[in-house]
């Protein structure tokens, strides 16, 4: 396994071709020139309903998110013992907790007297320990039950036999995942080492989280997601915002065990480029991978863009955006620097990407279509509905 050399916490760097996994260095290296580069007419569609119908999204809620570990938040949101956050973005009240120990770990997010919230915001926060709002039951990190009030009014109470309810759990390549349901016994062996070994290349485990924001959007989850398989809308939707930065041709596409990555010139890119010593390479190249089943990670020079893109109903998604950078900034030119990026990523994929989401799922509501299609320079989002069904088994 050829791993990137690991990146120590906290040291500056510039993301250079060198700094990439092998696997990544290859991919950029086979990015033509514009001028050579060919785009396959291709005959695909789906049908309207996947993005409407209410047996569908139980049927996807069964056999994709219930049954495999999905993606919760990233480990910059918790990054050091005592960090948790709460979450209900996938309809279940979650606690996700980084202990003493350092190890993460998942909750649902109910006292184990009475079934009261512990946690009831949705930002990150700091504590030794968790204590229920309603009868101060007070629970470590581990979920273990520390302090019962007046514990001699309780018959026979056994504290170790009432910790949190946990959830199977696991952090891998800066991402933490956990199984959504307490009953099933969950395989994290599918997660791919290639996905980890990449993320790691970019330093994704020990980020800075400079920006969060969660979006809670009227469209299915899969239409929130194709914008990011696909560049066919980037020099149309965007027209206006980034648009003009990207080059109207096809990825350099990897599949990565059921995961997209795709690698991108950008519209000034030429190979001879990738030979200049220092050279920052996300100026030049662009990474997208859309990480089986809803998680989506965006490069760009100076930050990465992440995306859970949660389902809740056929018609709603619940978007939780984060904007990881190398570093704190820790000088004023980094804070405008930063400031600006995160207000123009927020625009363009609020405004512009989230924006065609819902007027997709308004018109593909009213009955308009009874099929999709897809062309050559939307080839991925054929590929991933192909993965996606075969894990449904239809």
């Amino acid at each position: 396994m050829n791993l990137a050399t690991p990146v120590r916490a906290n040291e500056r760097v510039v993301p250079t071709l060198e700094s990439l996994s092998a696997s990544q260095i290859a991919a950029i290296r086979a990015i033509p020139s514009h001028d050579h580069s060919e785009i396959r007419a291709i005959e695909a569609s789906r049908p309207a309903s996947i993005f409407t119908d209410p047996a569908r999204f139980a049927l996807e809620q069964e056999t994709v998110f219930q049954a495999l570990p999905v993606p919760i938040t990233m480990s910059a949101v918790i990054p050091k013992p005592g960090n948790l956050i709460a979450t209900d973005a996938y309809g279940r009240n979650i606690i996700v907790a980084r202990g003493k120990d350092g190890v993460v770990r998942a909750f649902l997010n109910a006292c184990s007297h009475k079934g009261s919230k512990l946690i009831e915001t949705s930002e990150p926060q700091s504590a030794s320990r968790l204590v229920c709002p309603y009868h101060a039951w007070t629970f470590g990190l581990d979920g273990k039950v520390l302090g019962v009030p007046r514990a001699e009014t309780f018959a026979n109470l056994c504290k170790a036999d009432r910790p949190l309810a946990q959830l199977e759990c696991l952090e891998k390549g800066g991402i933490v995942w956990v199984g959504l349901d307490r009953n099933r016994s969950y395989d994290f062996g599918t997660l791919d080492d290639q996905l980890e070994i990449d993320f790691e290349a970019f330093n994704l485990p020990r980020m800075h989280l400079y920006g969060r924001k969660v979006f809670d959007l009227k469209a299915n989850w899969k239409l929130v997601l194709e914008p990011f398989l696909e560049g066919y809308h980037v020099q149309r939707l965007h027209a206006a915002s980034v648009g003009p930065l990207f080059a109207d041709v096809p990825s350099t596409v990897s599949l990565l065990g059921r995961n997209i990555r795709q690698t991108s010139g950008k519209q000034a890119f030429t190979p001879d480029i990738l030979d200049i010593p220092g050279e920052n390479i996300h100026k030049s190249v662009t990474h997208a991978y859309q990480v089986f089943p809803n998680l989506v990670v965006v490069t760009s020079p100076y930050y990465i863009s992440i995306m859970i893109l949660a389902p809740r109903a056929a018609d709603r998604t619940i978007v939780d955006y984060m904007m990881l950078t190398r570093e704190a900034p820790d000088n004023p030119k980094a804070e405008e620097l930063f400031s600006r990026s995160y207000e123009m990523i927020l625009n363009v994929f609020g405004g512009e990407d989230f924006r065609a989401a819902q007027i997709s799922q308004e018109g593909l509501s009213s009955g308009a279509l009874e099929n999709v299609i897809y062309c050559g320079l939307e080839e991925m989002i054929p590929t991933f509905y192909g993965m996606l069904e075969k894990q449904m088994g239809i």
